[in-house]
């Protein structure tokens, strides 16, 4: 199938995955229970609406294999990050049929086992996350988890729409919504931070050429330190509400779990949204990236591995930009002549600093309205932690 569909951009792999099931979950429940970690949970989630198409369920040990070496599944299409469901070695026997899948002790879906097989933790976590570092979240969560891999065909009995219901879409449902809008290309940005005068100015950067922006703000978990998800969408809410086109703008979450991948979580990240029917991505500095693991460009490097049109999707690149006082705008070192003197460049760690003390986030690095939103969020949790 082409990559493109009748003005629409095709899922990865070419169909679009749906493994919804209408059924009664009190009608398995002679199945023996796994409970889901939030991470896994996620991953069902998204392989079930299709986020994850061409996948119907964990993976097997030649895509597993295929991906950690080679990003790559068995069948050659290009995929960067195992996805996959683990268990102790002890409890694997109790698994080699029919799973019920469970949440906090509620049955949420199936996992029809095809195999099992022990997976490799210290390849996957230095090919995946360029690093053994137990350090590393996303390496830490590897060697946490069970020493074999359940493989196979998932369902989810019910799309749980979380803390976010009226901006919680499947790719069904933001492929009609661009449709309707008559959005031939579509642009889409993530970011697990909250949003800032930078982050803007690549957004309307992007509107300039690209019919609608589809912002994709990651909710699922993430590292305790992060902004909370409730804050970063309250965020995007006061600075779509005065600052952008209402109808070029769509505002959805992305409820995976962050892997800290860096670069190989750039590629996942990029698919998702073409899975979502977005026909660009913008990929900034550091993307996905985690302390100094990675390259502050590695992220776009990496699509560099794939030839043109394998991936399906465009990859808008976009350097480093501030504001610099003396040209007076948000720029990037391709467009301002002038030294770090002269910019206005706020660490995460400085951000903090600032809204813990009460202190005001400059109007060049935050729009005032985003500002109140983060101070009023720190303020708070220095109540609750008195």
């Amino acid at each position: 199938m082409s990559q493109w569909s009748q003005g629409r951009i095709a899922p990865h792999g070419g169909t679009l995955v749906n493994r919804l099931l209408q059924a009664d979950p009190r009608e398995y429940a002679h199945f023996p229970a796994l409970e889901l970690s939030e991470r896994s949970y996620a991953d069902l989630e998204l392989i079930a609406t299709g986020v994850y198409s061409p996948l119907e369920g964990f993976l097997g040990e030649a895509d597993y294999k295929s991906v950690v070496e080679h990003m790559r599944l068995a069948s050659g299409l290009p995929w960067s990050i195992p996805i996959t469901l683990s268990v102790a070695e002890a409890e694997a026997p109790r698994y080699r049929s029919t799973v019920r899948l469970t949440r906090k002790g509620e049955t949420v879906g199936l996992l029809e086992v095809a195999e099992q097989y022990r997976p490799d933790k210290q390849k996957e976590a230095l090919e995946v996350y360029r690093t053994a570092d137990p350090a590393h979240p996303g390496v830490a969560a590897i060697l946490s988890q069970g020493e074999v891999n359940l493989a196979g065909r998932v369902s989810l009995f019910r799309l749980d729409r979380g803390e976010f219901p009226e901006h919680h879409y499947t790719p069904l449902e933001t492929r009609r919504i661009f449709q309707e809008r008559g959005w031939k290309t579509v642009v889409a940005f993530q970011t697990r931070n909250p949003i800032h005068r930078a982050h803007e100015y690549l957004h309307k950067v992007a509107l300039e050429h690209i019919d609608g922006l589809f912002l994709n703000p990651l909710v699922g978990a993430t590292k305790a330190d992060d902004v909370p998800a409730q804050v970063r969408m309250e965020a995007y809410r006061v600075l779509l509400a005065r600052y952008y086109p209402k109808e070029r703008v769509l505002l959805g979450v992305y409820p995976a779990a962050m892997r800290y991948a860096g670069p190989r979580e750039a590629i996942l990240h990029a698919i998702s949204r073409k899975n979502y029917g977005c026909t660009h991505f913008i990929v900034g500095r550091d993307h996905a990236g985690v302390g100094s693991y990675y390259g502050t460009y590695d992220a776009q490097e990496i699509f560099g591995a794939f030839a043109p049109g394998e991936i399906g999707i465009h990859i808008l690149k976009f350097e480093h930009t501030f504001y610099c006082k003396t040209c007076g705008s948000i720029v990037s070192a391709r467009t301002c002549p002038h030294d770090g003197a002269h910019h206005l460049i706020l660490s995460g760690t400085r951000v903090r600093e600032l809204l813990r003390s009460g202190a005001s986030l400059p109007p060049e690095f935050t729009r005032p309205e985003v500002a109140e939103v983060l101070r009023a969020a720190y303020r708070d949790e220095a109540v609750r932690s008195a």
